[in-house]
Order: C-alpha cells, then sequence, then structure tokens
C-alpha cells in the first residue's frame, strides 16, 4: 500500500458550537406566517411582552460539527393554519410537542451546508448596529486554529454565505504573539459586542484581538447601498488590531465576555492570577478575579474601568445580563457570582461552596448541584436557562429592584440532552447542541404568577430519549403522553416554594425539532443484517452488512445502526422476464364532477386500481385489488405493443395509456377514446411517418410527447369532454433545433411558487389561471409549464399551453453553480457545429453531454421550491434547487438583445420570470453509467409518499433514493437487487405506501420501506437507547448477538464507597480521616459497569437484551472480544467471550485487572444458560486489551504482553512482551502483531510457535499518543496505520533492507494526514473488486471518529494515485473554498510544537476532489488537460474508488 485515498463517507454529526441571528433575512423581512415583532430595536427587546399568542420574527440557526457549518431557518407552524391540510401525513405526524402559545409546530429548515477546510473552534454572530438594525442583517464570525478569522454573510444573489473579511494572525509575521510557545490548550474564542459596534477573539492565551465592526450610515451609506444588491447591508469587520493583555498584567485568561448597557462596548475578562490545583486549595482557593475594559476602537485604548477580585479558583464562564439589568454572572463549579460595576452576590450550589474568610455564610439554593462544565443562555430579561453536565436544565432568576440584583435564585426544571452549546432563538425558543445526543429546538411558554404545569408535556428526558424515532412520529396527540410520565421532576415550576414574591415565572416546554447525531462514536462492530441475503455476491453482497455503533454518554447512550444502503421490506416477487417499465394508475368509478376540496385528504389515501407492465412487446394489465390478478385480456387498453407511460388525467377520473404510435383515454377498463400519432401535417418530410414516441411527461390535463425525431408534440386535455386532442406547439414548429429532453412541471398549490419569481403584476394576482378546469377541483390549481432541453445543452421554460417562453439559459448541460435567466445565442453554436464537423472527437464531446432527461418538481410542503433535475448521456446528473432574487436594475439590457429565435420575438419579454434564479447543489451519488445510443430509459421516478417519506428514486445500474428532509436532499443508494429498470409507487390493502420495481434479471419485486431508520442523516440509522454509556462491542456471528460494556452511574453513601477501595495485599482499613458520620452518609456516584449482550430485532424494534454479566463493584470493563482459542487437550477450536477489567480504586491501591472467559450455550432457548463463565484470572496491571493469534490467547495486562495457551479450564502464559507504559490497541493478521502504546507510538511484533517466543520486529521511536491502530494489506504489501490524539493518522511500513530503518529497527513513515477528528477504531474490510482491477486482495480500513463521522483509507495504484494527485494539486487554487481556507494547510501532520521531519504525501484527499464533480463543464475539460488526462478517465477513477468502497 504505497498509495492511498482518504475518504469521508458520513460527516460530523456531533454539533459543538451553536448560535442565532438575522443571517438570511432582516428583522423587518417578516413572512405573513409571523407576527411582526413589537419591540424597536432587537437588541434590548422589552422581555415582559404583552402576552401575545404566537412567536415573532425567529432568527436562524447556525451550527457546527467539526468541519461542517449549517445554516437553517426556523419555520413556525401556527395552530389552526390552512397550510397543513396540503402536506403529507409523514410531515403532519413530525410535529412534536402539541400546541403552546398558539403555535404547533416549529422546524428546521437548512438554508445552506457547507463542509470546510479547518474545524470550527468558536462561532459567534456579529449583529448589525446602529440605527438601521431591523433592516440589516447579522454575519458570521467563524474562527480556526491557531489564529484565522473569517467573516461570512448571506448573500441573496448566489442564495449562499459569501466571505466578507479574513483575519490571520499566523505565519513568520505573526511569530512574536507566541511568545515562544508551540501549543495551546485550546484554539481561539471569539465573542461580540450585543449591540454589533465590535468583537473580539481570544488567541494564543492572552492576544485579544479586536475586530472593529464597520458603522454603517456613518457617511458611507451611498457606497454601502451600491455596493450591496437588492439594499440589504450585512455586519461587516472594517479593520483589527491586537491588545496584549500580558502588558495588563494578566496571566491565565479563563473567559471573557462583552456586556450590555454602556455608550462604548465593555470586555470583562476573568482571569486567574495565580494557578492553584486541588491538593493545595485548603489555603489558596480564591485566585480569579474579573477586569472590565472600556475599548475605545478609534483611539485603540483600553482603559480598565472597574474589576473585582477574590473569586474561586473554580471560576470558568461568564455571561453577560441583558439590559435592563447589566452587569455579569459569573459561573463556578460549585457558586454562581453576579457583578456589576456597582453591586455584587452570589449564590452556594453545594457544600463545596466556600466565602473568601469562611466567616460570612453563602446564601444557598435549596438543592445540591456540580454546576462545572455548565451552558447557558438568557430566556428572558432576569432568567438564565443554564444546562448542567448531566443534562438537567436549571432556571437562574436575578431578583433585583432598578438596576441592582438583590439576590439569585436557582430552580430544577427539566431533564434534557446533554448539551455542548446553548443559544436562545428569538423570543420564545431556544436550541440545544449536542455532541453526546441529538440536538434539540425548544420553545418555551413564560408565564407570570403561581408555578404552572402543562398537562398534556411529559418530562423531556423521557421526550427526548425515551423511545425510538418511530414510536414518537406515531404519537401525535398530546393526551397520549401520561401513561409514559417519568418519576423524575415532573412540574416545571420556575421557583421554590418558599419564595413571597407572587409574580415569580414559570415556564413550560416543548421540543419542537431535533437533529440526529450519532457520535461521538467510542468502537464499532460490523456484523450482519437480519434480513441478509446469504446467495448474494460482489457489490449486492455489501448491503447484507450494517455498522452498530457505541454512541453518546450517559443518559443519551445508544447503539446507533448504521446501514450505507437500504434494504427494502420485501411482500412479494414475482419472475417477469424483460420488462421495460411499470405504472400504478387511479381509478375510481364513483367520482364525480363535483370534487369538493374535502376529498383532498382523501386522494392522500386512495388506492391504486391498476399495474401497467411494458414488456419488450406487449403489455400486461394487472389489477390491483386485494390480490394482484392479470386482466390483460378483459380490458381495453392496447396490450399488444410496449406500453411508453400511463398515468391519469382529469383528476383522476380517466386514465391515459401512451404507446409507440398513440394513446388511449380509458375509463377503468373501457376505452372512451384513441388517437394515432402519424406525421403531424402533410408537408412534413415523408420519413416521419416512422417516428414514434420517445418519452412522455404527464402533467394534468396535458401530456407532453417527444418524438424519436426529437420533435415535441403537446396532448391537450378537454376535462368538460374527457378527450385529448393532439397539437404541436408553434414555437417550436419551424425551428430545426433538435429536443433532447423535455419534461411538464405542475406548478402546484393554492398560492404557485414561479408566479412569484415573475415580475409582472398579472401573473402574481392569478388573473392568468390557465387551467380552470370545468369541475374546478382542487388538483387542477396552479400552473403548468413545460422544460425543454436542446442538443445544443440550452434550456428553456414555457408556460403551457400559450408556450410563451418565460425563462431560458445558455449551456445549460455545462453545469455551471448558478442559473438565472438569460438569453440563448443559438446561431453561433450553429455555425460552430458544422466547422467543426470534420474534428469527431469535439462532436463526441457534445453528445457525451446532452442532457437525456429532465425532471421538475416542487414536493409538498409550506416552504418548498421547486428541484430541477437533468441526466446527462455521460451519467452526470445535475440537481439545481430555485431560489428567488430581485435584480437591482431593471433587467432592460435582456430586451434589447435581438433574438435568433423568430418565435421567441413575438411572445412578450415582459412576462419572463425575471427573479427566478437555480443554485446547483451535491448529490452524494456515487452512480455514473452512460446511456447507451438507443433510447435512454427513464431513470427518475418522483414520488410523493413512500411510508410517509417524499423524493424521487433513480433507478440504473447502481440505484438509489433521494429523499427530501428540511429542504434538504438525502441520497441512500440500494445495492440490494443489484441494477434497476422501472419503478413505481404502488397504495393497495396489502402494501400500505410501498413501491414495486423490476431488477434487470427480470424479477418484479413489491415492498416497503424499512421504518426503523430514520432516513434525515448522511446514512439511514436507528438509534437504540441505552440509558446508559457504552464503551465497546463486538459481534458474535454465530448467534448474531451483539455483547457490549455499558455503565451508569449509581449513588452510593461515602462509608460504602470507601470500604471497597481496600488494598488486598496489605490488608488494612483505610482510615476515615476524621470524617463525621454525617459526611459518611452523604451519598456519592460511582460508575458501576456491565456487560450486556443484545439480539437484534427481526421487526427492526427495539433490540433484546438477552442476559446482563454485572462487574464487582469499583471493576471496570475495558474491552470485550469474541476470541477463537485452541483447546490443547481437545484440539478443537472454541469460541470465547473475553474480557478485561481493571479495579478503580484510587491512587493510594497497586492496579489490579481481571481476565474472563466465558462460553456461549449451545442450546439458544433459555437465556439463563446464554454464557457461562469458564475462567477467571486476577491478574497485576489492568487488563485493557485481549485478542487471539493462532489459537492462542494475548493479553496485555498492565505494562506487559503475555501469550497464553488454553487447554478448556485453565490459560497458561508460554511468552510475554513489555511494552512501554500501557497498550490502548491490538490488533493481530497471521503471526504478526501491532500494538498502540498510549505515549509511546507503535510496536511491531511477530508470534513463532517453534520457540515460543514473542519478538520485536520493529517500532516507531518517536513519540505519539496512539488512539487506535490497524493492519492495511494491499496485495503482498503489509502497512500500519495509526491515528493519534493530535488528529492525525499516520501509515507505517517494515523494511528491514533499508538503510534508514537502521537495520529494521525503526519502522519507515509512508504516509501522514490530518483527519481533524479522534479516530477511535479502524476496521478492515475487503474492497469491492471492480470489473478492470487485476485480482489481487485489497483491504480499505474503515474508521470511526468522535465527531460521528466515518470515513475509510482505501489504496491505490500509483497511476491512479499520481493523476489525482495533480489534479488535487491544481483544485487547490481552481475552486474557491469556503472561508478562505486552504485545503493544504489543513491536511498537514500536527505535531504540537515538536521538531520532526516530514514524512511523504502518499495520501490523497476526496473531499478536495468531491469539488471536480461541481465545477461547470469547461473548466472540468481546461483542468484535465492541464494535467495530461481527461475528464472521463478522472471520473471513473472517482467512481471506481467510490463503488470499490461501498461497504454497507
Amino acid at each position: 500500500m504505497s498509495f492511498a485515498a482518504f475518504k469521508m463517507m458520513h460527516w460530523p454529526t456531533g454539533v459543538e458550537n451553536c448560535a442565532s441571528g438575522y443571517i438570511t433575512h432582516s428583522i423587518s423581512d417578516t413572512t405573513p406566517m409571523q407576527i411582526p415583532i413589537t419591540s424597536g430595536d432587537d437588541l434590548e427587546p422589552d422581555w415582559p411582552a404583552p402576552p401575545k399568542r404566537g412567536i415573532c420574527a425567529v432568527p436562524n440557526v447556525v451550527v457546527t460539527a467539526a468541519n461542517v457549518l449549517e445554516v437553517y431557518v426556523v419555520r413556525v407552524q401556527e395552530e389552526g393554519n390552512g397550510a397543513s391540510s396540503q402536506e403529507p401525513r409523514g410531515q403532519k405526524l413530525a410535529k412534536r410537542g402539541g400546541v403552546l402559545d398558539g403555535v404547533s409546530g416549529v422546524s428546521l429548515e437548512l438554508v445552506c451546508h457547507y463542509r470546510l477546510h479547518g474545524n470550527v473552534e468558536s462561532l459567534a454572530v456579529l449583529p448589525m448596529g446602529g440605527g438601521n438594525s431591523t433592516r440589516g442583517r447579522d454575519s458570521i464570525v467563524v474562527t480556526f486554529r491557531d489564529a484565522k478569522i473569517s467573516v461570512l454573510e448571506f448573500d441573496d444573489s448566489i442564495h449562499s454565505l459569501r466571505l466578507n473579511s479574513m483575519h490571520c494572525f499566523e505565519g513568520p509575521d505573526w511569530l512574536h504573539l507566541k511568545r515562544g510557545r508551540e501549543s495551546f490548550p485550546r484554539g481561539p474564542l471569539v465573542k461580540v459586542d450585543p449591540q454589533g459596534r465590535c468583537g473580539g477573539v481570544l488567541v494564543y492565551g492572552l492576544q485579544m484581538i479586536i475586530l472593529k465592526a464597520s458603522q454603517v450610515g456613518s457617511g458611507l451609506v451611498g457606497d454601502d447601498e451600491a455596493f450591496t444588491s437588492g439594499g440589504t447591508i450585512s455586519a461587516r469587520v472594517e479593520s483589527s488590531y491586537i491588545i496584549n493583555l500580558r502588558d495588563l498584567g494578566m496571566k491565565h485568561v479563563k473567559d471573557f465576555v462583552f456586556l450590555h448597557g454602556y455608550i462604548e462596548p465593555v470586555i470583562v475578562i476573568l482571569q486567574e492570577e495565580e494557578h492553584t490545583w486541588a491538593g493545595r486549595v485548603s489555603w489558596k482557593h480564591h485566585t480569579c478575579m474579573l477586569s472590565a475594559l472600556s475599548i475605545n476602537t478609534t483611539l485603540k485604548q483600553h482603559p480598565v474601568i472597574w474589576s473585582a477580585i477574590n473569586l474561586p479558583h473554580d471560576a470558568y464562564k461568564l455571561l453577560a445580563v441583558p439590559s435592563p439589568i447589566g452587569g455579569v454572572l459569573v459561573l463556578c463549579a460549585n457558586t454562581i457570582h453576579y457583578h456589576s460595576q456597582s453591586a455584587s452576590c452570589a449564590l452556594a450550589l453545594n457544600n463545596y461552596a466556600s466565602s473568601v474568610d469562611s466567616s460570612q455564610e453563602l446564601p444557598a439554593s435549596s438543592f445540591s448541584v456540580e454546576l462545572d462544565a455548565a451552558h447557558g443562555t438568557w430566556i428572558s430579561n432576569d432568567v438564565a436557562l443554564l444546562s448542567t453536565k448531566s443534562g438537567e436544565l436549571l432556571l437562574l432568576t436575578l431578583i433585583y429592584d432598578g438596576r441592582a440584583v438583590q439576590r439569585l435564585d436557582l430552580s430544577k426544571s427539566k431533564a434534557s440532552v446533554l448539551a455542548s452549546d446553548i443559544t436562545s432563538v428569538g423570543n420564545s425558543l431556544f436550541f440545544l447542541g449536542s455532541r453526546l445526543g441529538d440536538s434539540l429546538l425548544v420553545q418555551y411558554s413564560c408565564r407570570s404568577g403561581p408555578a404552572a404545569s402543562l398537562p398534556g408535556l411529559r418530562d423531556e428526558d423521557e421526550d427526548i430519549e425515551g423511545e425510538s424515532h418511530q414510536a414518537k412520529r406515531l404519537r401525535m396527540s398530546s393526551d397520549a403522553f401520561p401513561d409514559t410520565i417519568g418519576n423524575e421532576e415532573l412540574s416545571l415550576f420556575g421557583s421554590t416554594p418558599n419564595n413571597s414574591d407572587s409574580s415569580q415565572k414559570s415556564f413550560s416546554f416543548a421540543v419542537r425539532d431535533s437533529l440526529i447525531n450519532v457520535g461521538p462514536v467510542k468502537d464499532f462492530a460490523y456484523g450482519l443484517r437480519i434480513n441478509a441475503d446469504a446467495n448474494a455476491t460482489g457489490i449486492s453482497k455489501q448491503s447484507n452488512y450494517e455498522l452498530v455503533c457505541c454512541s453518546g454518554h450517559g443518559k443519551n447512550g445508544a447503539l446507533s445502526v448504521l446501514r450505507q444502503s437500504i434494504r427494502p421490506e420485501m411482500i412479494t416477487e414475482v419472475e417477469l422476464g424483460s420488462c421495460k417499465g411499470i405504472w400504478t394508475v387511479y381509478h375510481k368509478s364513483s367520482r364525480g364532477h363535483n370534487v369538493d376540496s374535502s376529498k383532498m385528504a382523501a386522494d392522500e389515501d386512495e388506492y391504486h386500481a391498476y399495474l401497467i407492465i411494458s414488456l419488450e412487446a406487449r403489455t400486461m394489465v394487472l389489477e390491483t385489488a386485494d390480490l394482484l390478478t392479470e386482466v390483460t385480456e378483459s380490458v381495453d387498453y392496447y396490450v399488444q405493443g410496449r406500453t411508453m407511460a400511463a398515468g391519469n388525467l382529469f383528476g383522476r377520473r380517466r386514465v391515459i395509456q401512451v404507446f409507440e404510435h398513440g394513446a388511449r383515454i380509458l375509463d377503468g377498463s373501457f376505452m372512451n377514446h384513441e388517437l394515432n400519432f402519424g406525421a403531424p401535417n402533410t408537408e412534413s418530410n415523408s420519413g416521419s411517418e416512422s417516428s414514434s414516441v420517445a418519452s412522455v411527461s404527464i402533467a394534468d390535463p396535458y401530456v407532453l410527447l417527444r418524438m424519436t425525431d426529437d420533435s415535441i408534440r403537446l396532448l391537450v386535455g378537454d376535462p368538460s369532454t374527457c378527450t385529448v386532442s393532439l397539437s404541436t406547439p408553434s414555437v417550436l414548429e419551424g425551428s430545426k433545433r433538435k429536443v433532447s429532453a423535455c419534461t411538464l412541471y405542475h406548478d402546484k398549490g393554492p398560492e404557485p411558487w414561479l408566479r412569484k419569481a415573475s415580475t409582472d403584476a398579472w401573473l402574481l394576482s392569478g388573473v392568468g389561471e390557465a387551467v380552470d378546469s370545468a369541475d374546478g377541483g382542487p388538483h387542477d390549481q396552479g400552473d403548468i409549464y413545460c422544460v425543454l432541453c436542446y442538443e445544443s445543452g440550452a434550456l428553456e421554460i414555457f408556460d403551457v399551453p400559450s408556450f410563451n417562453c418565460v425563462f431560458s439559459v445558455d449551456k445549460f448541460a455545462s453545469g455551471r453553480s448558478h442559473l438565472s435567466d438569460m438569453p440563448i445565442h443559438e446561431l453561433e453554436y450553429e455555425l460552430n457545429k458544422k466547422s467543426q464537423d470534420n474534428v469527431s472527437a469535439r462532436n463526441e464531446d457534445t453528445v457525451k453531454t446532452k442532457v437525456v432527461e429532465l425532471a421538475m418538481q416542487r414536493w409538498s410542503g409550506h416552504h418548498t421550491r421547486p428541484f430541477l433535475f437533468a441526466v446527462l448521456a455521460d451519467g452526470t446528473i445535475l440537481c439545481y434547487h430555485a431560489y428567488l432574487f430581485e435584480g437591482v436594475d431593471g433587467t432592460n439590457a435582456e430586451n434589447s438583445v435581438p433574438s435568433e429565435n423568430p418565435a421567441a420575438l413575438n411572445s412578450s419579454s415582459s412576462s419572463k420570470l425575471r427573479n427566478l434564479r437555480f443554485l446547483r447543489i451535491p448529490l452524494d451519488t456515487s452512480t455514473r453509467e452512460e446511456t447507451s445510443d438507443g433510447v435512454a430509459a427513464q431513470r427518475i421516478t418522483m414520488f410523493k409518499n413512500i411510508s410517509g417519506h417524499q423524493g424521487f428514486f433513480l433507478s440504473g445500474s447502481r440505484p438509489g433514493w433521494c429523499m427530501l428532509f428540511r429542504e434538504r436532499l438525502r441520497f441512500h443508494s440500494q445495492l440490494c437487487d443489484g441494477s434497476i429498470v422501472a419503478f413505481t409507487v404502488l397504495h393497495n390493502v396489502n402494501c400500505n405506501h410501498g413501491f414495486i420495481y423490476v431488477t434487470s434479471q427480470g424479477v418484479l419485486k413489491i415492498c416497503q420501506l424499512p421504518s426503523a431508520p430514520v432516513y434525515d442523516n448522511y446514512w439511514p440509522v436507528q438509534k437504540i437507547p441505552l440509558k446508559a454509556t457504552p464503551h465497546q462491542v463486538t459481534y458474535y456471528a454465530e448467534k448474531n448477538l451483539y455483547p457490549l460494556i455499558v455503565s451508569y452511574p449509581v449513588s452510593k453513601p461515602l462509608h460504602q464507597v470507601l470500604s471497597s477501595l481496600v488494598d488486598q495485599e496489605a490488608g488494612q482499613q483505610i482510615d476515615n480521616h476524621n470524617l463525621s458520620s454525617d459526611d459518611l452518609q452523604r451519598p456519592y456516584t460511582v460508575e458501576e459497569f456491565e456487560i450486556r449482550i443484545l439480539e437484534p430485532e427481526r421487526s427492526g424494534g427495539p433490540w433484546e437484551t438477552k442476559t446482563t454479566i454485572p462487574m464487582q463493584s469499583s471493576e471496570h470493563a475495558l474491552t470485550v472480544r469474541v476470541v477463537t482459542l485452541l483447546n490443547a487437550s481437545t484440539a478443537e477450536n472454541e469460541t470465547l467471550l473475553a474480557v478485561g477489567t481493571a479495579y478503580v480504586q484510587g491512587e493510594d491501591v497497586a492496579a489490579r485487572g481481571r481476565v474472563l472467559l466465558f462460553s456461549f450455550g449451545r442450546n439458544g432457548d433459555n437465556s439463563q444458560n446464554l454464557v457461562t463463565e469458564v475462567y477467571s484470572k486476577e491478574l497485576k496491571g489492568v487488563v485493557s486489551a485481549v485478542a487471539s493469534i493462532q489459537g492462542h490467547l494475548l493479553i496485555s495486562s498492565g505494562p506487559k504482553v503475555t501469550l497464553h495457551k488454553w487447554n478448556g479450564t485453565e490459560l497458561t502464559g508460554v511468552a510475554f512482551f513489555d511494552p512501554p507504559l500501557y497498550v490502548v490497541s491490538m490488533n493481530v493478521v497471521k503471526n504478526f502483531i501491532l500494538l498502540g502504546d498510549v505515549h509511546k507510538s507503535v510496536y511491531f511484533l511477530s508470534w513463532k510457535e517453534q520457540g515460543s517466543q514473542l519478538s520485536l520486529l520493529a517500532k516507531d521511536f518517536g513519540s505519539l499518543d496512539c488512539m487506535a491502530s490497524e493492519f492495511l494489506i494491499d496485495g503482498s504489501t503489509l502497512s500500519l496505520a495509526v491515528s493519534d490524539q493530535q488528529k492525525n493518522l499516520q501509515i507505517f511500513y517494515f523494511a528491514p533492507k533499508m538503510s534508514e530503518s537502521w537495520k529494521g529497527q525503526k519502522l519507515l513513515s509512508r504516509a501522514e494526514f490530518h483527519v481533524g477528528a479522534h479516530v477511535t477504531k479502524f476496521l478492515r474490510l475487503q474492497m469491492v473488486e471492480s470489473l478492470s482491477a487485476d485480482k489481487k486482495s485489497r483491504y480499505a480500513s474503515l474508521f470511526g471518529t468522535l465527531d460521528g463521522s466515518f470515513g475509510c483509507i482505501a489504496p491505490l495504484d500509483e497511476v491512479t494515485f499520481r493523476r489525482l494527485q495533480s489534479l488535487q494539486k491544481k483544485l487547490v487554487d481552481a475552486v474557491p473554498h469556503v472561508a478562505g481556507l486552504n485545503p493544504r494547510s489543513f491536511r498537514q501532520f500536527r505535531s504540537s510544537g515538536k521538531a520532526r521531519k516530514p514524512g511523504p504525501d502518499s495520501i490523497i484527499d476526496c473531499e478536495l476532489l468531491c469539488h471536480y464533480e461541481m465545477l461547470p463543464l469547461e473548466e472540468q475539460h481546461a483542468l484535465a488537460q492541464q494535467i495530461g488526462t481527461t475528464r472521463a478517465q478522472i471520473f471513473a477513477n472517482l467512481v471506481e474508488l467510490s463503488v470499490g468502497t461501498s461497504f454497507l
């Protein structure tokens, strides 16, 4: 494995930072759904607002997870809003939390998603200051290690984030800032002034960078208005300068914050004058202090205006109190302090709180809590919401008089997820970001008066982790809750009862939305799925497997079951033969003309009536009643040849069937009307009689046909007579342009979306209702458009039936990132083509990149926007998302351009969709298949409700599902059946909202989508809650069991804990250092460990715990593995479960551990005898890793690795090796052993049976904090991969013949790479063989990380590597990178300041290569030419890599 590719397959999901602000809209842009805001200024809203119902203007939520940055808009669904009737049931059920304050649902909708070349360290939103804060927008400030700051703003014209300014304080010019230090414990920390006047970033421990915001409205209005289009202004950073805090006498800065309510920005800095530690606290304890600096950005002066000393040493966080109170809260582990310029007070949280001179008592809270590692935000101007390390939500109320705070009051609220960050979103929502569980959007409602509890709300702890997502989806009504109420905190009170103040506030909460998270992945196992197919081969065999991951922590602990591809649940299958297409149609005989809108809901549930199957030379018709029965003989369908398409017209009252030379209209099984498509008129060339239908698009009441001679026909239906007539659009009649693909788009709904894109008033008012059908049914609301693509690659949109061109774009097929309306220059294309005809290569290129299929769709939902999909002949799939942008100038320039198309001149140019734009979005498909010269089969099939999901199915050789969630497309492949030629939806008695597909082998399968997984994730995931922390998992294949280690906290009296910490060897009792009897009874929390053995549930429900193996008290299970040992007495192999443990008893007791062996019972029925302990032995040192090598058991106990033989009852040691400190990972291949040490890198050993010896072959002489290791196998070469604490990955190799390896003692570096995440586990998996490759066994290494991401390292051959590496070097400059980050610097090995020789650069970064696909065609060709290859060759390499690594 000399060369490798690094490929991310599942991006991070653990949210680390979140913030909210008006990024995509300003406060004044409230949508009609939201009640306009009442306060004039968003910075100091009057919190005790009138008790209005509903939610005010809601800001955006910005979320970061490692290197992923996402911006969401919050959609509020008010109670009784009519929008809910159009939504499919899937979305209706997803609304959580009942009705609160007149709001029935709140959801997050994605605006933009970026994968950055760098991990976001901290995040803040710079608000728009000054007088026009309601009209301006906020900007996002993100920081990266070591001192990079980027300011991003949202640009409407491109509908994405744009870089505003970059500030970098790294490199040789800024070395003096580090003062000789190389590594810093944390990255840059950014905070902003609440009025938006400046921001502050703390870098290198003691350097404060002040970012001065440009003051809009200070004489620069003219420039600014001209600079931004459309008059929207975002907050901008004008300049930056550095304050060296060391000059102000500061030493150890812990946190800082900007205060509210000062004329100039004021920073309060929390610093520790002198460090202390736990053993010295008794006489050096109050070491922290506050300093408030007034920042004058113009004079660059920063005088200290007030300070406070003698704060506890465990103070760690500051919260600025909003106006009108002002001041700052200091959070400590055992106390909370309030300080302002004039007043201060404190609150003790537990018995460890102490005042400075321990003479006066601090006021104490009514309950005991530890507040280290808490996060907080303000939900009212005097109430802060704190999220503790155990996931409880606490309410901290400031009781004040005027501006003086008298005392603090803390009360318990609900239990929730363990948060990593928390932010308020507007004035009635907050967002809990979490790395350890799912992130939540919660609505809260504040009532003054006595504490009140909402009957419909359960304990949030139950709501979040109590049951799987499926059960949550089914539970809609709030009266289904009471039976599941937990016994934790029930009433949501906002105060303690002893408070006499009657105007106390009480809060109620409702969880509204959640973002799923599979991190942190501590370990995973690779096992067979329940519905695996034993006969599968090749790539479809991969979808037999699933990953079972240990994720989460504490009560958010869960097993995440991840599957990269979908395996449908089959209901029945039939052998068919060669099939060309399948369609299902509705038919209701009783449907009259007076369809009223109340039937709309019933439409969703109507069953299909007929299934039409088109074979090679005939058509089959089946009735889809209780049974599928063939009725081909008894119906008037055209059955003598193949069918091109079938669908419903006239509001499902009729069926239309289109075949190659005609069409039939049927009422049920009886024909009403038949049409034949001969030549449209006699003048046209005689050859066109043979032209037949090539593709069909149906949009009630129109049918668009593309003929094989590339001409277009339109069938127009007449709803009153239920007949259709054939017409050819006059625009296209005379033109010589060949149409390569076309589709109809039905813009449904009461307010059609595309009308908003027009600049004309008459279109907006809805007078131009083109399709007023006779029965006035709801299905005809909206407009119909025809989207055409020509062979030249141009695209036009016409309105139907008048065929006026409303949108046109040149060179659509080249795949530009943005499309906007512009005239097409056809003539030069025609001339070019004639002159170039002799150059066949160029011609072939044009053929490859012509569009062969188009689809446009807007799925249901209140705020959805249309998507436009195009399939090119070379297999590229272009995906565009429409958006609106009103240009500034009157766009007169385009009208003056003379059009070469004579028909376009007479169409009034004013009715164009001027404001319509399209943004290209990436679709994570690995599919590319060239269409043959023949007729391209339709590959995209839209569906509106398959098990409550909407999206489209992509058929072909690597089929997949594309589902729409929060306006974001999620692509999940389906590999289990190989190539799929036809697909359609089916809804009947036996198959509820299911589907039918036909494989290329001719098998028709009727299936349903598995309901257990959540599909709104990079891979479908099913979470099994454990309510405990999982640590390690392993897979026992024979019985399909998953043994795993879990731990959970248990509260015990202190004397019990102390008595178990007895030193076994000396046998003496630890003296209870003069502790009083009350202290000995005080509860103390310890972690208890156990091994659970889980079995997957066949139906996809919650997994069943077969049995548990408890550990002894204070014994931690460290490793669990299924091992195969050779029983020396019977000479048979036995499969056993090996467990390694450690006794954790404090630093006074010598470490010990146990090794346990369990055998699995033969009889699988009774769970008592499922596992029986066959061996247990206590060892000196903790047992941190076990593995089996050639029938022997390898045990790492403390600083020793021993190899044992097994004779059925006893382990006997036969060989040993002494690694330096502590083994964290152990891998075995054949007779080679790889050990990873906690600080001393990797050791490579071999085991020889003859002399029974473990010998060291080589080691890495550097020091490295290993986290995981694994062997990499590429044919006959063996390499060693290791990941470390600095988020790097290194690959070593053993080469005793090379001189630099010191006669083989030293492992040499083959590659090094910065992953950007802590890799916790590698898994070696055989790559899927491609047809072209030579048949040698290649293994890739799949890895999981603590951010919830997965990726792989895959071996490459040298030619491919050199080609892709040179492309990668070009892409560094060819692509504008988000936030201005450099991908090369991100991927450089981080050594945290230790001097080292850089290793070879032999890993390519697929995260950078994936940008190539998003470049326009011309740039793709240019780049490929520069590196001396072709675009097709690059794509072939990339597809081969992604096919080879589709493991699940």
